[in-house]
């Protein structure tokens, strides 16, 4: 979940820069829209003008697009990247706008900016688009000039641009799709277009009040936390982590050997993960390193995961739930059929390559 605490201690700052003339595009409390339904057109505020989409890598799903020839049309700019969790709970509901809207005045444009190194590879990225099912034009932002040019600190970021071309609504996260969609209808009726008022019928099993374990990152250079049992990173080094004793939630323990890189960490031998979380849906960003596959052994509670558990990307292997990992993506683990409090175990094989857990 890339929108957290930080982000109250952001907002702050952005007041500070408002004060003192710069532009902005976040919104304030004062000129919040209305949610949902209620929204009007009056509502929105006005962040000026939108700035430019530049520095594009490549374009997938379409030509090179540019916001001045959409003058007229309706804008969608998603910040995204194809390992954040939340980024790819907010595809369905972008792609039913575009089938909704997108003949009749909407365009969506996804700006692929990367977190990781291997979301600035063509190939990853347009294997996502097709795995996810995106039908949108999607931008390779992998210079962030795109990202900087509109000061964005989030995946998923949404900005909305009129047909004359200035930012009339923003949103940070995943969710908010009622008051999204609201106003798309109102800048697609401002600029001519008829639409009807009915809202895009996507659900999602997500329920953000009932999680309560951070997005963990492991590499010494990512990690916003220490490592279980007083371990410490070493940065290059293999060491060889003691057997755990897991006493704290929230907070990932290594046993075995692991090679501390700056944004992962990689299984050498014998290496396990434990980690206490509350949630329902367990994801990895992972990949294979130095060779073409390898696997994890997931266990829940000290037991075998239980089928009706099982992650997309998890099977029954002699009776434990197995994930293969080759190329680097989001691997979903755990799936549970509520939300609680469990201590999750991963076996790795060598060559396991884990750059974060996110909850869902």
């Amino acid at each position: 979940m890339r929108v957290n605490a930080y982000l109250v201690v952001f907002l702050a700052v952005v007041v500070i820069i408002v004060l003192a003339a710069a532009v902005s595009f976040l919104p304030s409390s004062s000129t919040a829209p209305q949610a949902g339904e209620n929204l009007s057109l009056a509502s929105l505020p006005d962040y000026g003008p939108a700035p430019p989409i530049a520095g594009i890598a490549a374009w997938i799903n379409s030509p090179p697009l540019n916001l001045s020839q959409l003058r007229g049309k309706v804008v969608l700019v998603d910040f995204w990247t194809y390992s954040c969790i939340n980024c790819l709970l907010e595809i369905p509901y972008l792609n039913a706008w575009e089938s909704e809207y997108g003949s009749n005045g909407l365009v969506i444009i996804g700006v692929s900016t990367p977190e990781f190194t291997f979301e600035h590879n063509y190939t990853n990225v347009y294997d996502a688009v097709q795995r996810d099912g995106i039908k949108y034009a999607v931008a390779l932002d992998n210079n962030y000039t795109t990202w900087d040019n509109y000061d964005n600190h989030y995946w998923p970021a949404d900005y909305l641009i009129n047909a004359s071309g200035y930012v009339r609504y923003v949103s940070f996260g995943d969710g908010n799709y009622n008051t999204t969609q609201r106003a798309i209808q109102l800048l697609l009726e401002s600029a001519g277009y008829s639409v009807a008022n009915s809202l895009a019928n996507v659900t999602s099993s997500v329920n953000f009040s009932q999680i309560d374990t951070p997005e963990i990152y492991l590499g010494y250079g990512e990690a916003r936390q220490a490592l279980g049992g007083g371990e410490v990173f070493s940065p290059g080094n293999i060491v060889d982590y003691g057997i755990p004793d897991v006493t704290q939630t929230n907070v990932a323990y290594l046993g075995g050997e692991w090679y501390n890189a700056e944004d992962s960490m990689i299984a050498v031998s014998n290496a396990t993960i434990f980690l206490t979380y509350k949630s329902a849906y367990v994801n990895i960003v992972a990949e294979a390193y130095n060779t073409s596959n390898a696997s994890i052994v997931v266990r829940l509670d000290n037991n075998s995961l239980p089928q009706d558990y099982l992650g997309s990307d998890a099977h029954i292997v002699d009776g434990n739930a197995v994930v293969d990992v080759s190329s680097p993506r989001l691997y979903s683990i755990i799936s549970a059929p509520s939300y609680g409090w469990h201590t999750l175990e991963i076996e790795a094989s060598p060559g396991f390559r884990i750059y974060t857990f996110t909850f869902d």
